[in-house]
């Protein structure tokens, strides 16, 4: 069972350190947030994990602005890791992207976790077949396998969560172990061993007791008294509880001498093994034994389907809540909810089916056809229960309460299951419960039947990646889809892994010899034909939706409609308010209603989505509704998509307003409506990130508009999201739909929306150091502001300083500061003018002009201080202290970057942090504190490439050279200059020559 040495090929390890090797080479892993991923992924099987819920589980609540990309980069690195030799232009074949998220495709046998639960199932089938010997081999191989803390170098709520479970599950099984050995009179062997083992866990009272137990089989009955006096005080000091009764009971066996303690004999009956198949209960007396009449005993389930595939947790989940009947709490109902297609029914059957020897008295079915024209009244269906249970039809009560009130009589001490699927609602299901608790019932439904007393609701959700795969590898032929796999999971992932879907499809290509499944993927791309692709013969994706859609009210129809047309992933209740026109309260309310139908899903508080195929399906309805054939639509359309795009420019705007504190470009962005409201400058921002690709695509639906006032809204959009840039993220975004905003402009000649998209491309290009391109887009922005839109004009022009200064023209800079300013004061901006003195001091600087750059900076703080504007506080603090070190007063420079680099990790600011950290580790140097000067330089690294920010790499490497240098770490120095150099040279960066120069002496100077 080893899972590392010799062996060819890749073993993963999680019982212990988190470990993986290649042929018995152990591989590094990389930080343990690296390892965290990997564990993670390595423990959900093969299953799909988005990346939602990777940073969830690495990070929890103290994910960074920048998690997505980090996570990017760290998927990356354990990709490299596991495929060394695969060539970037060729698909991984282990961890693989599934949709937005990843899974990792291994073998069996290659994780110590998966050879550990063999051992398990090794084990239970020795015990059931007699072996006791060979169930506590198996038990101890698994147990080698662990070789320390499980998950050893993860970190993480979830890895601590599955830690726990891990170390659990341990114990579990060395309490197992610890009675197989005493069943085959072993006592003796494992007395030491669990002294050893209460000494670590003295509260497991099941190790406490089979303590006690082996000491009595030893003779030593004293020792087993005292342990269970021992016991008794750990658990009141530490507890304050009593031992339990079953250490109690054995305490008292041994006290009178039980003869039954002694040795079991070799037929004693084996120990069961958890986890287990739920226990059979003991048959009850035939009905016949109490004098009742015989009954019949109908099976009426539909056929299972002999390709069922998946759903292993779920249906273990149903099996042990549906065992527990006849254990005196109650009748045990299993609610199971979801989308249609989903599978709900065909789950349903197929756990009846495997449950068929738990209900010996029979299995009832009924299809309620609760989203049918003509949903089935429970009047019928007890007439129908009634008879198939042997009564007569002209002795079947009339009313419904009476029907019930029978059925439930019949079914007194009996055992039977009864299956109601499709139900409408729990009206409809509620008079059709059985009342015995010897039976159970499985109710399916598109609704969640919340008000269903006593019923377990389980929601179904899509299939996972693999999972579908492998159904539609059996309907289309596994050897034709092993052949093509790539193109069957790009298929089933168009399918959004919908069971009916995935089948439809499937079914499609086993008959048509002549496709390949590299074929479907174009037929499946064209969303608009997708829905018609998935039908074939009396199926249809589409019916299927339609059934729940003909359910709904007038007012649910057109939220479901309307909620369709926006681009994004998903919407907030407060944008969902203004899409739809309603209170925020009417809103939340249908919002709920649709979610309960299982036409939307609710994927966190305050936020809902559509599954794939079912907002394409709510489109097209729409588009018929806008035709006039559906429910009352009238051209809802454009007017709901302008309010929600108002909605987010005036929440961007205020967004805008806080985080830039001053400036005067949020009160010319102009916003038909309310928008949301923020506390502080951190919270709108945070707003910004979480809603970012709900606002990009809002500004994508924007650019497609036919007129200039149309278009004009998601250019201000896309200017009111500017504060996104200074945390370092979604510049391809950003790049990405100011070109797209930018051709509409051009297009409609609407030079407003033009200026915006050159300011904000301008801005992008600055930020990935390509200046020459940034400065030709500024220039533009403000040849077009001549036309009398001076929105970004002073903004504008400060960006030009900048780049000038860059680029070494520090006369030119100046010059641009001055014009910025004269604009900032005429618009009464004195947080802009405050801004220009702070950037100018860096000029002031490298012309000489000391005293000029020192009095610059303290001027802009001054002011920033007196308007008590904290951000541009924290900035001219930044240019405060560069001035000051290059001057030579180190104590104050540091003081001042200390003070900022606070405030933008506070506020995560990313690219203004790893200024600040680089500024930090230049001060250093020029102390003499080079180790000091390594730390953070090493930090701005770290930012810098998890924000993607390539100059801001090569300026950290830059100074992490010279820090090292300082150190004595010639080899590494080096290589973190010539890194540096390299990547200036590709930026095209003045810095290229000077690294350069640097590098060509043999030596590193501070």
């Amino acid at each position: 069972m080893a899972v590392h040495g010799s062996e060819d090929g890749l073993r993963f390890a999680v019982l212990g350190p988190v470990q993986a090797w290649r042929d018995g080479t152990e591989l590094d892993l990389g930080t343990p947030l690296q390892r965290s991923i990997l564990a993670m992924l390595l423990l959900r099987e093969s299953r799909a994990v988005t990346p939602a819920e990777m940073i969830d589980a690495v990070w929890g609540e103290d994910a960074p602005p920048r998690a997505l990309g980090a996570l990017r980069t760290y998927v990356s690195r354990l990709r490299a890791v596991l495929e060394p030799g695969r060539s970037p232009r060729t698909r991984p074949e282990l961890l693989i992207s599934v949709g937005r998220g990843y899974a990792l495709r291994l073998n069996g046998g290659v994780l110590d976790l998966t050879l550990f639960d063999r051992g398990l199932q090794e084990a239970e089938t020795a015990r059931r077949a007699g072996d006791r010997a060979g169930a506590a081999e198996s038990l101890r191989a698994s147990l080698a396998l662990c070789t320390g803390e499980p998950l050893a170098g993860a970190v993480g709520p979830y890895a601590e969560h599955q830690r726990d479970r891990l170390v659990e599950r341990r114990m579990s099984v060395l309490e197992t172990l610890m009675d197989l050995d005493l069943e085959l009179g072993r006592h003796a062997d494992v007395v030491s061993e669990l002294i050893a083992l209460t000494a670590d866990h003295p509260l497991r009272e099941r190790l406490r007791a089979q303590l006690m137990l082996a000491y009595y089989r030893c003779g030593r009955q004293a020792d087993a008294l005292a342990t269970f006096a021992d016991t008794r005080s750990a658990l009141i000091e530490e507890l304050g509880i009593e031992p339990g009764p079953d250490l109690t009971a054995l305490h008292q066996r041994i006290l009178t001498g039980d003869p039954s303690l002694a040795p079991a004999s070799p037929a004693a009956a084996p120990v069961r093994l958890a986890p287990a198949d739920p226990p059979e209960p003991a048959r009850q007396p035939e009905a016949a034994e109490h004098g009742a009449p015989e009954l019949p005993r109908p099976a009426q389930l539909p056929a299972a389907v002999n390709d069922f595939t998946g759903r292993r947790q779920i249906i273990a989940r149903l099996c042990t809540l549906l065992s527990t009947q006849g254990s005196g709490d109650g009748v045990p109902v299993a609610a199971i909810s979801g989308i249609g297609g989903v599978g709900k029914t065909t789950l349903a059957v197929h756990v009846a089916h495997a449950l068929h020897d738990l209900f010996p008295d029979g299995q009832l079915y009924a299809d309620l056809r609760g989203y049918g024209e003509e949903p089935v009244a429970p009047e019928s269906v007890l007439a129908a229960f009634l008879r198939a249970l042997g009564l007569p039809a002209d002795i079947i009560p009339d009313g419904l309460a009476e029907r019930s009130a029978l059925f439930r009589s019949l079914l007194t001490d009996r055992r039977m299951l009864v299956l109601l699927d499709n139900a409408r609602d729990a009206a409809q299901v509620s008079h059709l419960l059985p009342g015995s608790t010897g039976c159970a019932a499985i109710v399916t439904s598109r609704g969640k039947l919340a008000d269903l007393a006593a019923a377990r609701l389980v929601d179904l959700d899509v299939m996972e990646p693999d999972e579908a795969l492998t159904l539609f590898g059996t309907v289309a032929g596994a050897e034709r889809v092993a052949a093509e796999r790539a193109a069957a999971m790009d298929v089933v992932a168009a399918c959004g892994f919908l069971p009916l879907a995935v089948r439809i499809v499937a079914a499609r290509l086993a008959a048509r010899a002549s496709w390949t499944v590299a074929s479907l993927v174009p037929r499946l791309a064209d969303e608009r034909r997708r829905l018609d692709e998935m039908r074939v013969g009396n199926l249809a994706v589409e019916a299927t939706f339609a059934l729940g859609y003909g359910q709904l009210s007038p007012a649910q129809a057109r939220a479901f409609r309307l909620l369709s047309l926006p681009g994004g992933p998903d919407i907030s209740a407060g944008a969902a308010s203004a899409l739809l026109a309603l209170s925020p309260m009417d809103t939340e309310d249908i919002l709920e209603s649709l979610v309960d139908a299982s036409l939307l899903e609710a994927p966190a508080p305050g936020r809902y989505r559509f599954h794939d195929l079912l907002k394409l399906f709510a489109r097209r309805t729409g588009e018929r509704a806008e035709g006039g054939a559906g429910r009352g639509g009238g051209g809802e359309g454009p007017p709901a998509l302008r309010r929600l795009l108002d909605f987010y420019l005036a929440s961007a705007r205020s967004a805008h307003r806080l985080a830039y504190e001053g400036s005067t470009v949020a009160d010319q962005l102009a916003a038909a409506g309310p928008g949301h409201a923020f506390g502080s400058a951190d919270e709108a921002v945070a707003w910004l990130s979480v809603e970012a690709e709900a606002l990009f695509a809002s500004i994508v639906q924007a650019s497609g508009a036919e007129e200039a006032g149309a278009l004009l809204p998601g250019a201000d959009l896309l200017l009111a999201m500017e504060p996104l840039l200074e945390s370092g993220s979604h510049a391809r975004e950003f790049d990405q739909r100011a070109k797209e905003v930018l051709a509409a402009a051009r297009r409609l000649g609407d030079t407003s929306s033009e200026l915006r998209c050159r300011y904000v491309l301008g801005r992008v290009l600055f930020g990935a150091n390509r200046l020459a391109e940034a400065e030709s887009e500024f220039r533009a922005s403000l040849d077009l502001a001549t036309g009398g839109d001076r929105i970004v004009t002073g903004e504008a022009m400060n960006a030009l300083a900048v780049v000038a200064g860059r680029q070494r023209r520090h006369v030119e800079a100046l010059a641009w500061f001055d014009s910025a300013r004269r604009v900032f004061r005429e618009v009464g901006a004195r947080g802009g003018e405050a801004l220009t003195l702070s950037y100018s001091a860096r000029d002031h600087l490298f012309l000489g002009q000391q005293e000029e750059a020192i009095a610059a900076a303290e001027q802009g703080l001054a002011v920033f201080i007196e308007l008590g504007f904290s951000a541009g506080t924290a900035r001219a603090r930044y240019h405060l202290g560069m001035i000051l070190s290059r001057v030579g007063r180190l104590n104050e420079a540091v003081h001042h970057h200390a003070e900022c680099l606070a405030f933008f990790r506070a506020s995560k600011q990313r690219v203004w942090e790893q200024r600040v950290c680089s500024r930090l580790a230049e001060t250093f140097i020029t102390a003499g504190r080079f180790s000091d000067a390594t730390r953070h330089a090493e930090q701005a690294l770290t930012v810098s490439r998890e924000i993607g920010h390539p100059y801001g790499e090569a300026l950290s490497l830059w100074v992490l050279g010279r820090a090292l240098a300082g150190l004595g770490s010639t080899s590494r120095s080096h290589d973190c200059l010539e890194r540096a150099h390299d990547i200036f040279v590709r930026l095209g960066a003045p810095e290229a020559a000077d690294l350069r120069a640097l590098l060509d002496r043999d030596h590193v100077g501070n």
